[in-house]
């Protein structure tokens, strides 16, 4: 940075030298204004002053709003016309081998000879193992192994298992390959099987041998291992799906080209960026992989070929060309794009590649330093440099810098994942340890920081001091043969940003973290405009912005201990930095602009002194969470299917394989964050009086704790045993397991979702542990018998024997022979459509009675909406009409498989309903019923409309098929026959917000109490298992005017929609004594509804508390008077539009 500026001053000062000279002064004039000081040049004032001091520096004031990307990928569908890939002829044997059903595979390795492989593939049939060689070598060729006992060891195998035409020696056998061909599919190779038998041996050694040559493993003997506990076998990939597929087969086919150089990786890598871009997303995520397995040294870097550092500097440089073109072109790809290209060196303007080469020649030279280990890093960086090269400088100068410690050599080597083996495995050798000399150090310390800035030029484009100089420019004069390098400084930065990268580089080591972070923080928002628009030089403005992202990351992490006894402001404020941080990084950041909004509004809330500070900072810890998982979903979605594919065909270690997407997301701003959070996490708690605890059902229980993924996956299981279920993932819509007494989770489900209903139905205990602490001490639990003790805010819970575990009140398993429940199958009563005064218990559900018992009962400050219904019966009308037989042919072979225990079929059903056709006499008397009831008709719109309200009707009578409730139905024997689906029709109101009351706090019992959640929006974000909260409180039914909130919403999504109608469902199975119907089956809205990323920093219901108050206290109003309008417990649904409180359906609270 400096030199930047001395050339621009001595630049400039020639030019006004030159000036003064035309104007006639003489050399002494210009030497006396000079010494008087009043002589300056132009850069000299314009130049900004350097931040010195460790002050902090002013950050401009933005709307936050600037920084919003709403860019969505969409996944191309690749056309697999575009290339037909080849199968090998060793792949072509193995696919052979495998139809013949040659037993179960205990192993199956290749081994890779250039282009050329051996396949080894070890079977056992009948206690019989079997190993099966093929090669597409060329030639004669002759097997050399033996047997082993224990690993690696040589013995002679007997006669008897070595195959016809053998040769024994002393401590091996020879056995000739034979060729082996097929005509289809075509292949020729040469092969052998070797029958071990019953014998105990573990393995088998051998090398090839082609006349007097012989053939081995990279330097060692090949060795198959006959176990299959050896070596982890891969997980089937599958056939590629969810993979830009004909791409990853391409790149397969084209690796060990790629393994020759890195001039040959980056220029196939070019060849193929057109492909990957038309690709869409998944083809740049599988580039991506196949880059990160490089970078992370799971492919060969070079393989006998010498080549020029500048011409892998022209490599690069082309790639990252384009790159920078489709980033300029592609926004919605810009968060893969920047992750390629921190996999990529920056590639050489100036011909800084060829410098690599050059200056080593010179630092050997000018320090006499010519033999040993600098002669064979020499020897390495003539044939082919890596971004290894870059540790070996670095480590070299730590070692000089520790007065010549050995052992800081090897520790800076270590910790960047170079071995002794590693550098022994290049092409060129390193064996030999440094050995400098003291009267070396200053001239190697100053010309080895100079080489370590070249190395980094190319191979390090996102290292911070070498994109700083790209950017600012700098000059390298070229001595002897040396080619000379000038980086012209980039036009069009913003002023005063010299001085905020020169703050940054100057405190980029301070122990205290924080100014840093905001200086970084802000050359990346005085970036972030250039970044957005085309520029010449565009990719050096992304390399260091990529590596201003890097720095906060590591910056943040070095403050971890800042923060060990840091209170909660100061976290909050990390927390802020390390989130604006991740949004700039971000293509779709929408939640995480408005979790950003929330924090700032926490922060100003925590400052005056607002009593719910802590409640409110808790429900933007919750939805700062949700954003990162959703991300992190996103990744293993997009990336880790390539990952499995691509590691598969180019053998990759199965461990860089399982944890690809897992080190990406915590080499990401993402992992630091997500850890600034579980540090908040336990203050909030402590400061909101919340507990490590939401109780939902608190349910004494005794029961053997199982360890379980999701729930989903165990939801319709039977445990024996009572089961205390301990599952990291619970989304809301799960049925809860025979025999599993407790569900104790860290995800957030609703208090009123369908599986917390479900589970206090049930006598199940149901809770939310927000401590990891706990959570990981019941997981270490797994297996043991506990006994629960809920409250209603915490759990207690201990061990017990096996023999305590009679008269535990809810360990007792559902009784197999408890009496089912019945159903009373409803007939047609000869109408398709009534209105809400003709509801009766033959004609529709609890559902609909309840709303038209309600009209004109409740006060007039409660509105109801108009309702008509389609009853029973009509569904079964429709389907024996004339128009619908082929339907109800399909539809009775469909229910034959099902009863048979096809479950299949249930998905199969569903779709054979949406075929029927509707019978013109219903879609009379509807029009008529709803025109008479005040009600709009959808055709009068047109034809179009009244599909969409015929496909809404038909799906709510195929959710009779949903997994769910047809599990759920058989679960307490109902007959599934009998079960009858009126529809429940209503105009659907456009919410500002919906809620659901319980007229009794289900938490604890009390009857005095009214709980409620409310969201933003309709309600199906609620009961639809929407993830994250809403917003929850109490309310005492003797002071309704004194609402409680006991959580802010977390919920990052609210669902708004369009003057519509919705056809709800409403069975004779929803409201059964003992039996928990409701939400089984679908409810489904004309139009779709439109899916809103919620700023709740501008919510009047967050920040207005007089607005608050109010709706709140008309909701529990509500509830109080419906409740005593039915004389018990009620479970209420409804909406708030424009401050009018609306019920929509109400039923008894189970």
């Amino acid at each position: 940075m400096d030199l930047f500026y001395k050339q621009m001053e001595f630049e400039e000062a020639r030019k006004e030298l030159q000036m003064e000279l035309e104007k006639g002064s003489s050399l002494e004039d210009i030497r006396k204004k000079i010494t008087k000081g009043n002589k300056q040049t132009k850069v000299s004032e314009q130049a900004p002053k350097r931040y010195s001091t460790p002050k902090r520096i002013q950050r401009r004031q933005r709307d936050v709003m600037t920084l919003l990307n709403k860019y969505a990928a969409e996944s191309i569908e690749e056309k697999p016309s575009v290339i037909s890939r080849v199968s090998s002829p060793i792949e072509l044997f193995l696919k052979a081998k495998e139809e013949q059903g040659c037993g179960s595979i205990l192993n199956k390795q290749i081994f890779k000879l250039g282009e050329k492989k051996i396949l080894a593939l070890v079977t056992e049939a009948i206690g019989k193992k079997k190993v099966h060689l093929a090669t597409d070598l060329g030639g004669p060729l002759t097997l050399h192994w033996a047997l082993s006992k224990n690993v690696g060891e040589w013995q002679a195998p007997p006669s008897s298992v070595a195959p016809k035409g053998s040769v024994m020696l002393e401590r091996a056998s020879e056995t000739p390959f034979a060729d082996s061909s097929s005509s289809d599919p075509p292949y020729q190779v040469q092969s052998l099987e070797i029958e071990i038998g019953e014998e105990n041996y573990v393995g088998m050694p051998f090398v090839l041998r082609s006349g007097e040559n012989w053939i081995k493993n990279g330097g060692s003997d090949f060795y198959v291992n006959f176990s299959n506990a050896a070596k982890k076998v891969k997980k089937d990939v599958g056939d590629g799906n969810g993979t830009a597929k004909a791409l990853l087969e391409k790149i397969a086919e084209m690796e060990s080209e790629a393994q020759k150089s890195f001039m040959h990786r980056f220029n196939i890598a070019a060849d193929l960026m057109g492909w990957a871009k038309d690709s869409g997303e998944l083809g740049l995520a599988g580039i991506l992989v196949w880059m990160r397995f490089m970078a992370t040294r799971q492919l060969i870097w070079n393989k006998n070929y010498n080549v020029k550092p500048r011409e892998i500097s022209k490599a690069q440089e082309r790639l990252t060309d384009l790159l920078q073109d489709i980033y300029k072109t592609h926004p919605q790809h810009r968060e893969l794009l920047r992750m390629i290209m921190s996999t990529v060196g920056r590639g050489g303007e100036g011909d800084v590649g060829q410098r690599i080469r050059d200056e080593i020649l010179v630092i050997q030279r000018n320090n006499d330093c010519k033999g040993g280990m600098m002669e064979e890093w020499h020897q390495k960086l003539h044939n082919n440099t890596s971004p290894d090269d870059v540790v070996i400088c670095q480590a070299l100068i730590d070692h000089i810098k520790s007065d010549f410690d050995m052992s800081v050599y090897w520790k800076t080597l270590n910790s960047n994942g170079i071995t002794k083996e590693r550098l022994l495995s290049y092409d060129r050798a390193i064996h030999s340890e440094p050995n400098l000399r003291r009267d070396q150090k200053d001239g190697l310390l100053r010309d080895l920081g100079n080489y370590l800035r070249t190395l980094k030029a190319v191979h390090s484009g996102a290292d911070l001091e070498s994109a700083i100089a790209n950017c600012m420019g700098y000059k390298a004069e070229g001595q002897g043969f040396m080619v000379g390098v000038s980086i012209n400084p980039i036009s069009g930065l913003p002023g005063g940003f010299p001085e905020l990268l020169q703050f940054v580089l100057d405190h980029v080591e301070d122990k205290n973290v924080e100014p840093l972070l905001e200086g970084l923080l802000e050359a990346r928002e005085e970036l972030r405009p250039l970044l957005l628009k085309p520029h010449d030089r565009l990719r050096d403005l992304l390399f260091l912005d990529i590596a201003l992202d890097s720095t906060v990351r590591t910056a943040i992490e070095r403050g971890y201990e800042e923060l060990n006894n840091a209170g909660s402001e100061k976290i909050m404020s990390f927390i802020t930095l390390a989130l604006e941080n991740l949004a700039l990084s971000s293509d779709n950041n929408e939640d995480l602009i408005y979790c950003l909004k929330g924090w700032d509004l926490a922060q100003k809330m925590c400052k005056r002194g607002d009593d719910q500070w802590a409640l409110y900072a808790k429900s933007v810890l919750d939805r700062t969470r949700l954003a990162l998982a959703s991300k992190a979903e996103h990744y293993d979605k997009v990336l880790q299917p390539s990952a499995e594919y691509l590691g598969s065909l180019l053998d990759v270690d199965q461990w860089a394989v399982n944890i690809f997407t897992e080190e990406i997301i915590r080499a990401g701003s993402a992992a630091s964050l997500s850890s600034l959070l579980n540090r908040l996490d336990p203050v909030l708690r402590k400061t909101a009086n919340l507990g490590s605890w939401q109780v939902i059902s608190p349910i004494e229980a005794v029961g053997y704790v199982v360890v379980v993924d999701e729930l989903l996956t165990v939801q319709n299981m039977t445990y024996e045993k009572p089961t205390i279920l301990v599952a990291k993932s619970v989304k809301g819509e799960e049925e809860i397991p025979d025999g599993a007494v407790a569900v104790l989770t860290p995800d957030m489900p609703d208090v009123l979702s369908h599986v917390s209903v479900r589970a206090r139905n049930s006598k199940v205990c149901f809770a939310t542990c927000f401590d990891p602490n706990i959570l990981n001490d019941l997981k270490e639990k797994e297996g043991k018998l506990l006994q629960l003790k809920p409250t209603s805010a915490d759990i207690v819970y201990s061990e017990l024997k096996d023999g305590e575990l009679l008269g535990g009140s809810s360990t007792t398993l559902r009784d197999d022979d408890s009496p089912s429940l019945t159903l009373v199958k409803k007939q047609f009563c000869g109408r398709y459509a009534i209105s809400s005064e003709e509801f009766t218990n033959e004609m529709v559900g609890a559902k609909s009675r309840n709303i038209s018992y309600l009209k004109g009962k409740v006060p007039s400050w409660v509105g109801i909406p108009t309702s008509v219904a389609l009853p029973f019966g009509v569904f079964e009308k429709v389907l024996s009409d004339d128009s619908n037989q082929k339907v109800a042919a399909t539809l009775l072979s469909l229910k034959r498989k099902l009863g048979e225990g096809d479950f299949n079929a249930l998905g199969e059903i569903r779709q054979t309903v949406l075929q029927l056709a509707a019978p013109p006499q219903l879609v009379k008397e509807l029009k008529s019923t709803m025109q008479g009831s005040g009600m709009p008709w959808p055709g009068d719109e047109g034809e179009k409309r009244w599909e969409q309200a015929w496909t809404a009707i038909k799906k709510v009578w195929a959710s009779k098929w949903n997994e769910r409730a047809y599990f759920s139905t058989r679960k307490v024997k109902l007959d599934h026959d009998y079960l009858c689906m009126a529809v429940l029709v209503q105009e659907i109101i456009n919410a500002d917000y919906a809620f659901v009351i319980h007229t009794t706090n289900p938490s604890s019992g009390d009857s005095s109490e009214i709980y409620a959640e409310v969201v933003k929006g309709l309600g199906e974000t609620l009961v639809g298992a929407y993830p994250g909260r809403a917003l929850s409180f109490i309310s005492k039914k003797n002071d309704l005017n004194s609402p409680k909130v006991l959580g802010y919403p977390s919920k990052p999504i609210g669902l708004f929609i369009r003057r519509s109608i919705i056809f709800r469902s409403d069975s004779n199975g929803e409201d059964l004594e003992g039996y928990a119907g409701a939400g089984l089956y679908d409810s489904v809205p004309m139009d779709e509804e439109e899916k809103v990323v919620l700023d709740y920093s501008t919510d009047p219901l967050m920040t207005d508390s007089k607005f608050r108050h109010s709706i709140l206290s008309s909701i529990a109003g509500a509830g109080k008077a419906i409740e005593d309008l039915y004389g018990s417990p009620q479970d209420i649904e409804g909406v708030v539009r424009d401050g009018k409180i609306f019920v929509v359906q109400t039923r008894p609270q189970m």
